[in-house]
């Protein structure tokens, strides 16, 4: 009897997904004949089958989730060193370093500086995932901070573990996959993938959504794989145009 518990949940799943969305009958009516393909057999209708919403919830959460062995393995240091210049990734050697790329992409009303062009002194955030509109100071960058819309952690689990050195470097610079926002949100997303954070519930219609992981990586991928955005998210952050600062080259300019 223990077999049937974890194909229970499944046809559960099946079942109570297009109830629970508001689907109609012949939708529903679908779902359950492709449900039932998995034991051969159409399921006895009544006795609560299908079941709920609810009850389905139910016995899904009494699923046991084996994590893999590199579930807790993730360091920040496997994916090289901070911010590097040196990768062949989108914004890499250009002369300024990946956090710098990203502010003078992302930020409206920039201020540079006159000595080094790479350093931001000043300028305004849209954050995409709030909607607020923020200011940045070079004096207090903290409050400004640089996100993976796939965490490292997220990814390394997913699969980057496998990948070289290199490549775990270059997609923790890849501007791609970066995005200037706000500090708190930044803690509160943390490495979660978008099926376990939704941001702001007020923001939601306002602003642009980047794109939202679907898929595991793998390690035959460059980078986590992106899809559809979150459901109720709003629209799609438009993609630098071409020329813009993301994808100049600089001269190296002197440190500041």
């Amino acid at each position: 009897m223990r077999s049937s518990r974890p194909l229970a949940a499944v046809l559960a799943l099946a079942l109570a997904g297009p109830a629970a969305a508001g689907c109609h009958h012949d939708d529903a009516a679908t779902a359950r004949a492709s449900a039932a393909a998995l034991v051969g057999r159409v399921p006895p209708a009544g006795a609560g089958f299908p079941p709920g919403a609810a009850a389905a919830k139910a016995q899904l959460a009494g699923l046991k989730v084996e994590r893999g062995r590199h579930w807790e393995t993730y360091k920040r240091e496997n994916f090289g060193r901070y911010w590097s210049d040196e990768t062949d990734a989108v914004g890499g050697r250009n002369g300024c370093d990946t956090r710098d790329d990203v502010l003078r992409r992302d930020l409206t009303e920039l201020r540079e500086g006159d000595r080094n062009p790479c350093v931001v002194l000043s300028g305004t955030l849209h954050d995409p995932y709030t909607g607020k509109v923020l200011p940045y100071t070079y004096r207090r960058a903290s409050q400004i901070q640089t996100d993976h819309v796939v965490a490292l952690g997220a990814a390394w689990r997913a699969g980057a573990y496998a990948w070289t050195p290199r490549r775990r470097l270059e997609y923790a610079n890849d501007l791609d996959v970066l995005l200037a926002v706000d500090q708190q949100t930044n803690h509160d997303k943390g490495s979660r993938t978008a099926d376990k954070w939704r941001r702001p519930r007020s923001s939601r219609s306002r602003t642009c959504w980047p794109p939202a992981p679907r898929e595991a990586v793998r390690p035959s991928t460059r980078r986590p794989r992106a899809g559809s955005a979150s459901p109720g998210a709003g629209r799609r952050c438009p993609r630098p145009a071409p020329g813009s600062r993301s994808g100049r080259r600089r001269s190296r300019p002197g440190r500041r």
